[in-house]
């Protein structure tokens, strides 16, 4: 496109236009054109030249946080109870994340201190939670979403739903100090001391220009991914044999492999053959469960295309299957499809580039480090990357004996852009480590932890890498 077509508008421009109140224009309000020729597309019928907009700058916040799942919930919470103004933005109509968008109805490795704790008493209180055992157990997946927006309204974060963030924009010093995002208001800019990327694909990270790992390579193999459904049973004691966590029975390692066999042969005597080895029942209360039974392989989560493909095929497996079971009759013979997830499950993402790398050598080693805010104890968990392998070992923990490790703080500040911090699976990893830390214990560990150190990097006029670790932890609710 020749410089002629279009008017250049880069940074400068526009912290130039924010930082003199540039009127806003909106979708509704139109649009402010440079000149005739922009958005015509004289030089190449397959470029087209966007219209330049200027954006009023929102300055209303100390930590805005974008992504609110596990990691991001916790990090906006622990954010506000140390102080700071904060902003959550999430994707979805609702907070949660693969807890409740995805309806994963369960947890592992949440046996921690801080907030794992207290949802789990919250969630208690609810009657929302199946069995004693406080490091694995399923949830009530609309309990989930009312206690988690109940919190942030509590703490006053400004939380906005149906939001993406589509842009960064750094100073000349590297710091990222705005984002745009879009939802039914616009295009929005935000300005604040410190951002959080816990959008699972590190999507801030990636727009603010920082260099991230995903999969075992760029381009796959990847770990495949999952939509969860929500089914009833008549009498879920007909066919306790074929679920797990049945009214809350923890005994995990003798009784997994055994219920996720029988419930494969039913599915195949229904005369089908999932796409997932192991397809599972979750019991989460009366005759209601979780239905996990399918895989969608080879999928990037940065590609809308691939994944909306990957959504109507796997929905589709999901009401073929449900169809199936019933046709069975007897103990089947009342099973009903209730709902399937808005979010399909994302098992890998981005991961952005911190100031360590959490690698191998640490799940094996067990390494220890003084900035550690997460212990992990959950094993290397890596799906079948296609179908074929998926025939053979649906999941391996490819021959890695871990042994309780340390995520220390460095793992979620960014490397490449000062101002940012990472929470949740896009923190800085390789593809096995990423295996066992994903999981949403983790996540909400790492969330508190980036909360509380942005909130005292914005009090103290500091960058995240330059605050004292014991300083940011000791704002944190520990029991």
């Amino acid at each position: 496109m020749s410089s002629s077509s279009k008017k250049q508008f880069d940074r400068r421009d526009f912290f130039r236009a924010s930082a003199t109140g540039a009127a806003a224009m909106s979708f509704s309000g139109g649009l402010a054109f440079a000149d005739k020729s922009i958005g015509k597309t004289a030089d190449s019928p397959s470029v087209f030249a966007e219209p330049v907009r200027k954006l009023q700058v929102m300055d209303d916040c100390d930590v805005i946080v974008c992504g609110g799942g596990p990691a991001g919930f916790s990090a906006a919470i622990a954010a506000a109870r140390a102080g700071a103004r904060t902003r959550l933005f999430e994707v979805n109509g609702c907070l949660g994340g693969v807890w409740t968008a995805g309806l994963l109805t369960y947890v592992f490795d949440f046996d921690k201190p801080g907030l794992s704790h207290e949802l789990t008493k919250r969630l208690n209180e609810r009657d929302a939670r199946v069995g004693k055992n406080v490091y694995r157990y399923v949830y009530h997946v609309e309990e989930m979403k009312c206690l988690l927006e109940e919190m942030v309204m509590k703490e006053n974060i400004k939380t906005q739903l149906h939001t993406r963030v589509v842009a960064a924009y750094k100073n000349d010093a590297n710091r990222l100090t705005t984002i745009v995002t879009e939802s039914k208001s616009g295009r929005q800019a935000w300005k604040a001391d410190v951002f959080i990327d816990a959008t699972g694909d590190g999507d801030l990270g990636a727009l603010a220009g920082c260099d991230w790992q995903f999969g075992r390579t760029k381009e796959c193999p990847c770990q495949p991914m999952t939509m969860n459904a929500l089914v009833t049973v008549p009498d879920v004691k007909k066919i306790k044999d074929y679920v797990l966590f049945y009214e809350g029975d923890d005994s995990w390692k003798s009784w997994q492999n055994q219920a996720r066999q029988r419930f494969l042969g039913e599915i195949k005597r229904a005369g089908i053959e999932p796409s997932y080895g192991e397809p599972t029942l979750f019991h989460m209360r009366g005759g209601l469960l979780t239905l996990m039974v399918n895989h969608e392989y080879g999928i990037r989560p940065f590609d809308a295309a691939q994944v909306s493909d990957a959504t109507m095929r796997a929905r589709a497996e999901v009401d073929r299957i449900a169809k199936g079971l019933k046709s069975l009759g007897g103990i089947w013979s009342g099973i009903d499809l209730v709902a399937t997830a808005e979010q399909i499950g994302i098992r890998d993402g981005r991961r952005i580039e911190g100031r360590y790398l959490v690698t191998k050598d640490d799940l094996t080693k067990g390494v220890r480090h003084e900035d550690a805010v997460a212990r992990v104890t959950f094993g290397v968990d890596v799906h079948a990357a296609t179908k074929k392998e998926n025939a053979d070992q649906a999941i391996s923990n490819e021959g890695v004996r871990t042994r309780p490790y340390d995520i220390p703080l460095r793992a979620l500040i960014a490397k490449d852009v000062d101002g940012l911090m990472t929470a949740g699976r896009c923190i800085s990893g390789d593809f096995l480590a990423h295996a066992s830390y994903r999981v949403t214990g983790n996540s909400v560990a790492m969330g508190e932890a980036a909360g509380a150190v942005a909130a005292v990097a914005s009090r103290d006029k500091l960058l995240p890498h330059e605050v004292n670790w014991k300083t940011a932890k000791a704002l944190l609710k520990q029991d």
